[in-house]
């Protein structure tokens, strides 16, 4: 397994061993002693599974209080998946990184706790898997608007598909300071 640090240093890109032959290939999508060996020291309680097609853009959403930490990758298709920091006094307040996972490249992105989260669909038939350190809290549950200039993600796409929530998701600059992480 190898551990790639990104530009933000809490969020890291994992490349498992992937063993393939003939027949196809077999992987450890997780295994707690590998992980936290490689600094994922995260306790998963919940696995999620998102259904998405082309230009459909998820996000930015994240669980406050009791913040998730993630591990993503796709089981179909291909994303670019974002994480951006949100934690109240972090030096990269604001600042997101991403990277393409694909059921080729078979990549996953850990974001830890205190981190927002979402993707844009870049084929039909997505299937996103995601573990998550929290159980899913309704009351809990915000987001960050999509296409916000503060943040300037570079998504590709102008026109996605929205859920009306991700649609009306206020800016960061507007989430009350009460409602966002700290760093720990």
């Amino acid at each position: 397994m190898k551990v790639i640090v990104t530009s933000i240093d809490e969020v890291k890109i994992v490349a498992p061993d992937v063993f393939q032959d003939r027949r196809g290939f077999f992987m450890e999508t997780y295994n707690r002693r590998r992980y936290v060996d490689h600094g994922i020291d995260a306790v998963f309680v919940q696995d999620n599974l998102s259904c998405s097609g082309a230009g459909i853009i998820r996000g930015l959403h994240y669980q406050f209080p009791k913040p998730q930490a993630k591990l993503v990758y796709v089981i179909s298709g291909e994303v670019f998946d974002v994480a951006v920091d949100i934690r109240k006094g972090s030096p990269a307040f604001g600042r997101w990184t991403g990277t393409v996972l694909s059921a080729a490249n078979r990549k996953q992105l850990f974001i830890p706790a205190g981190f927002a989260h979402g993707f844009r669909a870049l084929s039909d038939n997505v299937l996103l898997a995601y573990k998550c350190s929290d159980f899913y809290n309704p009351e809990a549950d915000r987001v960050i608007r999509w296409n916000d200039p503060d943040i300037n993600i570079a998504w590709g796409e102008d026109a996605p598909v929205l859920s009306e929530k991700d649609a009306n998701a206020p800016y960061l600059r507007e989430v009350p300071e009460d409602c966002l992480p700290e760093m720990p």
